[in-house]
Order: structure tokens, then sequence, then C-alpha cells
């Protein structure tokens, strides 16, 4: 079967896994999988437990994949019924898609020569393994660990080995002897069985085959007790490797018990119980004090401080009323609210938190991609390597073959790059639920690893340093022009514009009880301003400097428009076909934390730099209250231009509001959305700040620096122990038993050492 399939042909599906508890299986999976016919992108996410690839049924059947993934030893499920996720979409049509046979996110995929089908005796087998003696399945989820299929292996092979020991000691010479070899092989059998099920996919070097060469070579020179320890201290770590793998899964999984499963609906005044994922939009809840938010909406009733710490991460209570949006997940603390429903449960803000830390897996760091493909010809080495231990002394020098077989096995067990291939995804899945639980959103280990090399930040200036919500300060109609003139004429242009300058204006005219004059064709100037039919004539607010051009401000009035911008306040000019009407100004505060926020960037030894479309005067007046450099008079494309020539010195971070700074937020090596839990600031940029904290911004570069300093640890962790019993090893200073305890322990120590991420506080400067 020709695995260039067209897109029209084939789905995307997802499953949840099971069981992966290292890099190695979740390598082991892919590869497996990417081997079948019809069979193209796909991404295994370990930390979220997560299978994704796209699928055309008339080659491969879901049924088939399902039994590779068993075969391998791991437990499957439809990530629907497992997660209650959706699983099947349509893939969207493209053509020409690249099937090389190379793994999309960069790294080296298997060989995609397929061969004869093999639906037959080999899916049969491995339906009848799928749940005997693999890794825990679906089922095993929230077990303690001694009720999951591994711990069951555990204690297994503890009491064979109590038996074999007792045996040795109470029973004649000889029977003790073979007490071993039996309590060897009856533990080995599951992880044989894995072996030749990775075997049968192509996967020679797998930690199974090299464990089970070595309990067998042990055997074969007759050092029964260390083969069956071995393989009791194997179903050990195994154990030790998914406990702590599951930690740094608790961080995700307990976002989603953040929403309650039933809400309080009002039908036709009265109230009726509801599960939450059924709520639709425009339905109203109503929330009693201590009730969690059961879905995003605005409140349309009542006054209450809601907490919002476990969405966003704001520790003090935030008071809502009606208009105000709350999120699905935070707590109503204070009095009852009803609430409209403006989100679908699938699209909540925990719901595309969830989705975006489960996507950020495939986002994987350039050092990771790097390990990866480092690991591909690890293993293969130090079987070579150990094969020369093995052959070389005894056949070049001489040497007893007995002590060189047992030298070569110990180091196949050292060839297991588990605790190296973690390294990154532990650290990274750590730093992204740090990150998530205070409101900091980072989409991947490629963002992590740029935000921790970030040396300098551009920062728009609108509800970005500034609250984003300026206030009228100054009318200044031009002679025969009276204020509410003014104002009836710039609030018919601004009408129907949600730019925070347009919401001033318009706030003005509500509170001195102007009505804008009807307009119609309104059409954004970007970078200038808006111009719109008023009446019959057509009609502008724009940035002086525009309207000067235009002939729109009067020559007497610039000397006015020079002050109030020298007070930083931001000046539009109203007129109508080159008849100017007047000057309005606007002033718009900087956000409390700003000045503390760009003195901990300084400490950081990062940069900072505030890119505004406003002018100079006013761009001053702002930026030199903070103690910050600036660029004024920017467009849109200048900020681009900008952040392009910043950026050919080291890397940059822009933060901005999504929307007006998208082509900035694309450019930067980081693109920060800032804004509290909106679609723009979740799904735009390569990370968002949930809180309107400027603060956030040096805590998300803290949090990116931490990580990629847990990262480093780690890979010295995993090398380091790996190095020095490759040596003692071949030196004949450890044995089997050590090899295998340094291999499971590096693994446990790396995941360990990520997991310390999760107490993080990247707010502490």
């Amino acid at each position: 079967m020709d695995r260039n399939v067209t897109k029209r042909e084939a789905e995307v599906v997802e499953w949840t896994v099971t069981g992966m508890d290292c890099g190695s299986c979740a390598t082991k999976v892919r590869d497996a999988v990417g081997r079948l016919p019809g069979v193209s992108d796909v991404s295994v996410a370990l930390m979220t437990e997560r299978l994704k690839l796209t699928l055309d049924e008339t080659a491969t059947p879901r049924a088939r994949v399902e039994a590779t993934i068993r075969a391998l030893g791991y437990g499957i499920a439809d990530r629907q019924a497992a997660d209650g996720v959706p699983i099947l979409r349509r893939a969207a049509p493209a053509a020409d898609h690249d099937h090389d046979g190379h793994d999309h996110d960069g790294g080296d995929h298997a060989d995609h020569d397929h061969g004869p089908d093999r639906d037959g005796d080999e899916t049969g087998s491995a339906r009848r393994d799928a749940h005997s003696h693999g890794h825990d399945d679906a089922a095993d989820r929230g077990k303690a660990w001694y009720q999951g299929a591994k711990g069951r292996l555990v204690i297994l092979t503890a009491v064979l080995l109590g038996l074999a020991w007792g045996a040795d000691l109470l029973l004649p010479q000889g029977i003790g002897r073979w007490a071993f070899v039996l309590a060897c092989l009856i533990g080995l059998a599951p992880v044989a069985r894995r072996a030749a099920a990775a075997l049968r996919f192509g996967q020679a070097f797998t930690i199974e085959s090299l464990m089970t060469i070595a309990a067998l070579g042990a055997l074969f020179i007759g050092a029964e007790k260390e083969a069956a320890l071995v393989v009791f201290l194997f179903a050990v770590g195994e154990v030790l490797e998914g406990i702590a793998a599951n930690r740094a899964r608790d961080g995700i999984r307990a976002l989603a018990n953040l929403v309650p499963k039933t809400a309080q609906v009002e039908i036709a005044g009265q109230l009726r119980e509801v599960p939450a994922e059924q709520l639709a939009i425009g339905q109203t809840v109503v929330i009693r004090p201590g009730d969690r938010v059961p879905a995003d909406g605005d409140v349309v009733e009542g006054l209450s401080g809601v907490d919002e710490s476990q969405v966003t991460g704001e520790s003090v209570p935030v008071t809502k009323g009606p208009g105000d949006a709350v999120f699905a997940g935070s707590i109503n603390s204070e009095a009852v609210l009803k609430v409209t429903v403006t989100k679908a449960a699938a699209d909540n803000t925990i719901a595309r938190i969830i989705r975006l830390v489960e996507e950020a897996e495939e986002a994987r760091a350039p050092t990771e991609r790097f390990i990866d493909r480092f690991s591909r010809w690890y293993m293969p080495a130090i079987v070579a390597l150990a094969a020369l231990v093995v052959v070389v002394p005894p056949l070049a020098l001489g040497q007893p073959w007995d002590t060189w077989i047992y030298r070569g096995l110990a180091l196949l067990l050292i060839g297991c790059p588990c605790a190296l291939v973690i390294s990154v995804p532990a650290s990274i899945a750590s730093a992204l639920s740090t990150g998530a639980r205070r409101g900091l959103l980072m989409k991947g280990g490629a963002v992590v690893e740029a935000a921790a090399g970030v040396t300098r930040v551009a920062f728009d200036k609108t509800g970005t340093l500034t609250h984003g919500r300026p206030v009228v300060t100054d009318l200044v109609p031009a002679p025969g022009v009276t204020e509410a003139d003014l104002l009836a004429v710039a609030g018919g242009v601004e009408s129907g514009s949600s730019h925070p300058l347009a919401r001033a204006i318009l706030d003005r005219l509500a509170k001195d009880g102007v009505t804008a004059l009807p307009s119609r064709e309104a059409k954004a100037l970007p970078g200038k301003g808006v111009e719109a039919i008023v009446g019959e004539t057509r009609a502008w607010v724009a940035a002086p400097a525009h309207a000067t051009e235009a002939g729109g401000v009067r020559a007497d009035a610039l000397d006015q428009v020079a002050r109030l911008e020298e007070q930083g306040k931001t000046v539009v000019a109203v007129y109508r076909d080159h008849a100017p009407l007047g000057l309005i100004a606007m002033r718009d505060e900087a956000r409390g934390d700003a000045a503390e926020a760009i003195r901990q960037l300084k400490a950081l030894g990062v940069e900072g730099v505030m890119l505004t479309g406003d002018n100079t005067r006013t761009a001053a007046a702002i930026a030199g209250g903070l103690g910050l450099a600036f660029r004024a008079g920017m467009m849109p494309a200048d900020k681009l231009v900008a952040i392009r020539e910043i950026g050919g010195v080291g890397g940059v971070m822009m933060i901005g509001d999504g929307i007006n700074d998208a082509p900035a937020l694309k450019q930067a090596s980081v693109g920060v959305a800032m804004g509290s839990g909106t679609d723009v600031a979740l799904e735009t940029a390569d990370a968002a700040i949930l809180r309107d904290r400027v603060t956030d911004v040096p805590a998300l570069i803290r949090l990116a620096r931490a990580a990629m300093a847990n990262i480093r640890q780690n890979v010295t962790i995993a090398l380091g122990l790996k190095a020095v019993f490759l040596v003692t090893s071949i030196l004949g200073m450890t044995g089997l038993w050590i090899a295998i305890m340094a291999d499971t322990g590096a693994t446990v120590l790396v995941t360990l050492n990520a997991l310390r991420l999760l107490r993080y506080d990247p707010g502490k400067a």
C-alpha cells in the first residue's frame, strides 16, 4: 500500500496510551505505529499520554493500530473515552504532503518499508497479551502501585526471589540454583514477550531486549543469583519510573478537575441541575457562594469576589459585577451571581489551557530533538561496545570468557537511554504545568528554550504597559464648534469600534449624555486613525500628524497639541472634509507594576524597549517614568522591522495584545500575548500571560531559565552516571545488579529533579 494517501481519504485520530514512563517508550510507540501502511504525522506526547496520527483506514484499520500498541505492552483507549475530549477530526486536504520517512517534528523516523500485511497471528497474539504482563493500561490509572500490572510483577518477582533464597539456604545444593533460574525465567517472561513484540516491529535495541539478553547471558555463565536479582530490580525500576511519571502528570490532570461536573441553570424562573458539559451558549447559570464557576461567561446579575487563582494565578479575589467576564474553574466567594454562558464546555478557558498544554509537547525544544537523535545511535553504539568487550579480551589477550561475557552483559544494561531521553520532556512538562497554574502559558519546549535565551523585551504600550483603559481628559473644540458637536461627530466615526481610544470617546459621550451622529462605511486607517461617513459627509478621527497633512488641524492648535502630548496624553484630531472640528486628549496610565517589571528585567540582564504608535512626546512621558527606552510613531509594519532589527543581536520577546501586534509577535523569538484569558491571549502567540501583570513577563523568563537549568542538570545526571558505570563495568568494579540500579536510578533521579519545577515560584525576583 502506498503511504502517500491523500488527506481526503485520511482522518486525524487520537488515543490515550497508558504505561509510557520514559522517552524510550514514546519512541517505541512512534516508530512501531509509523511503520504501518496508511499512517502518517505520528505524534506521541509522553506526559499527556496522547497518540495522535493521520490514518487511512482503507490501508490500516484502527483495530490494528490498537493491537500494535498492546503488543508493545501498553494500554490504549479512545481519547474521548479516557479523557472526555474529541478524538476524531477530518484532516484538511493537502496536496503533495511529505511522507519521506522523516519525523515531522524534526527527529528521524523509522524506515517505512512495510512489507507484507501482518493482520493475522500478530493481531491475535497482541490481543491475548494486551493486559497480561505489559505496562499498566487505562484501568490501572489512579490505583495504588501494587494494584497495577507493574506492581503485581514486582510482587511476583520478589516472592520468587525470596523463595529461591530460601531454597538455596535450606535445601540441598543445586536445588537452590535451579530455584534462582526458575525465578529469573518466570520474572523475565513478560519482559521477553515485550522485547519480541518490539523486534517484530523492527525495534531491536530496546531496554526489554537488552534486559532479556543480559539475564539469559547471566544464566548461561552461571550467574543465576544475579540474573534473578536483576529481573527483580528491573521490575522495581519500572514501578518507580511509573510513579515518578504520574507525579509529573498530576499537575496537568488536576486542571481538568477544576470545572464542576454540574451546574444550576435558570430555566423559566426555575433552577435545574444539569451536567456542566451540556451547558449551551446563552443559558443563565446561578453560582452560589463557595461554588466553582461551571463555564466561561458574563455576569448579568450580582456583585461578588471571585477567586481566579487556580485559573490565572491571581492570588487576590477579583470583584465581578454585571458585564464582567468569569472563567470556568474559578470560585465564587461572596454572593450569588447569575452568569450567561459565552463558551461551550469544549472551548472554555480550562479546556483551552489543557489543550494548549497537551499540544505543547509537539513543539519540542531543539535540545530535545538533539538528544532524541543522539539516543538513536547511542544504544547501538553501546551494544557494539559490549560485543567488543565480550570478544576482544578473550581472543586477543587470552582472558577468561566468563569474566568478559559478564562485563559485556553489564554494559548492555548501561545501554538504555531512558534517563537521557526523558531528561528534557519531564522538565518541560513540569515547567508548563507550573506556568499554567500561575497564568503563564508557553506553547511547548521550543518556546521555553527560546524564552530562556531572551536578552531583549519589546513592549507594546496600550493595554500592555498601560491599563488599556484611557479616559478623555481634554476637549478642545475649534471656534464655532461646541464640545457636544465635537463628541457627536467623533462618536459617529468611532461607533462600533473596540479600540481603547474609541471606547474612551464613547464613554465620554455616555457620561455627557451626547448622542453619536449616525454613520456608515467606517474603516480603520492603520497607524493613522478612523474614517466614516457621518451624516452626509466624510469625517475622520486621526493622529494629529496625519490630520495636519490633510488640513484637519488648525495651525494655531499645534502648540496645544504639543502641550497635551508633553503631559503624556494621546491627542486625536476630529475633522470633516478638511474642516477642523477640534481636538480630544486622552490619557492611559501606566500599570502600577510596570516600573517594577522593568527593574526585574534589568536584574535578569534583559533590556526593555517600548514600541508605540504614539508620538514622541507622549511616548517619552510614559517611558520616562518607567526607565524604559522607546521608539515612537510606529506603524504595525514599523514594529515588525524593529523586532527584526532587535532580534539580529540576540533573542527578543515581544509583548503585545495579540491583535494589532500580530506581525511583530510572529517575528519575535517569542511572541507573548497579554490579556485575561481571551481567545487571542490563548491562541495567537507563542506564549500568553493571563493576568494583566507586567511583572509576569520577567516571571515567564525566570521560569524558562529555571527549566533549562533543570534540563542541564538532568542531562548531566543521565550522562554522568552512564559514563561512571560504563568505566566501572569494563573494569569489573560493578556487576549486573549495580548496572540495572544505575539505569533505573538515573531515570528516577532525572524525573524527581524535574518534579522540583512543580514547586518553583517564578514570581519571586
